[in-house]
């Protein structure tokens, strides 16, 4: 794997070496999560904690935490905004959850299965206000300017993905696009804040931008390939979400632009018509097996990877810069 080139050939990539190397600030992270969380509106916390809890590696703001050491940051603003990309991390998933009508998110029911899609919007919309209210509590424009952009920009990623939903039309471009806007937007910014808070010059701003950019998009990437993979349920997920809920992803981009007319009719019945039989989603898994449509998007997802690497050339080498390649490495490894 090009992408795990800078490892030993018996490691296996992992994120320890950077949660090791940010974990002291990610307690800090975590504490102002838990403070900026309360309200006296019980239901808040409540439901705001449940998908929090129900999270995952904290990536995102670990992200913000290494850029900020990778540029010798030794101030403590940092905390607070990685804690500030968390939440519009979390209020964008209460947002998808209600939009995809899901039940499940990590195998734990969803806020909106439990609490109701009201709820689960307008807890959304708080935690999009707390993260504003750190943003300003920091008091640059440059960072309000950074994380408002990317809060745009991923609502409108999520709105271009409801229009290509079920559309087997769509093109490749067009499905990339919707992944740099709601996935690799935050990983940029989130990358972004690091040199900045450091008064770091744009140059090397520009490059951690670049680097969250492509893991963002070769970490999506990976997680649709998933989607139609034996390896999504050692993982502990569902298989076929995407297909029963007619999203239209890379490899089914490849898949339908590589099938003949039959083909073709089965994935308009199935995606754009929704009209699915218990038999589909095997028979779906075999055609992207049949037209390489999954190692096509894994081969997509390391030539991102490998940007990634690229944009961390002006660094110099250090267990920082190591911890960021083997979160690289360890993105792609997932599929494996």
């Amino acid at each position: 794997m090009a992408v795990a080139a800078n490892l030993p050939s018996d490691e296996t990539p992992s994120l320890e070496p950077l949660i090791r190397l940010v974990g002291d600030d990610l307690s800090r992270v975590n504490a102002r999560i838990i403070e900026y969380m309360h309200s006296p509106v019980a239901l808040i916390p409540q439901l705001a904690g449940h998908i929090v809890a129900a999270g995952g590696k904290r990536l995102r703001p670990m992200l913000t935490l290494a850029a900020a050491r990778l540029c010798d940051y030794d101030g403590d603003r940092h905390v607070s905004l990685a804690a500030c990309v968390e939440f519009i991390h979390t209020a964008t998933l209460l947002h998808d959850d209600v939009v995809d009508e899901s039940d499940l998110r990590r195998g734990i029911a969803t806020a909106n299965a439990v609490w109701g899609n009201k709820a689960s919007v307008l807890v959304g919309d708080f935690l999009f206000s707390r993260a504003f209210q750190l943003m300003v509590a920091d008091g640059s424009l440059e960072v309000l300017r950074i994380l408002s952009h990317a809060s745009a920009v991923i609502a409108e990623g999520e709105v271009l993905q409801l229009v290509t939903s079920n559309d087997t039309g769509t093109t490749e471009e067009s499905y990339l696009e919707v992944i740099r806007s709601k996935t690799a937007q935050l990983f940029a910014a989130a990358c972004r804040i690091g040199p900045v808070v450091a008064g770091r010059p744009a140059e090397e701003a520009d490059a951690l931008e670049a680097f969250g950019l492509n893991l963002g998009i070769a970490f999506q990437l990976v997680d649709d390939m998933l989607d139609y993979s034996a390896r999504q349920a050692e993982l502990g997920k569902t298989v076929g979400d995407d297909f029963r809920d007619g999203k239209i992803t890379l490899p089914i981009v490849l898949a339908f632009a590589r099938g003949d007319d039959e083909e073709k009719a089965f994935w308009r019945r199935t995606l754009e018509d929704q009209q699915q039989e218990p038999d589909d989603l095997a028979h779906a898994q075999m055609l992207l097996r049949r037209h390489g449509a999954l190692e096509a998007t894994m081969e997509r997802a390391r030539e991102y990877g490998a940007r990634a690497l690229e944009s961390l050339a002006p660094f110099p080498a250090g267990p920082v810069r190591r911890a960021l390649d083997e979160v690289v490495a360890f993105c792609i490894a997932r599929a494996f």
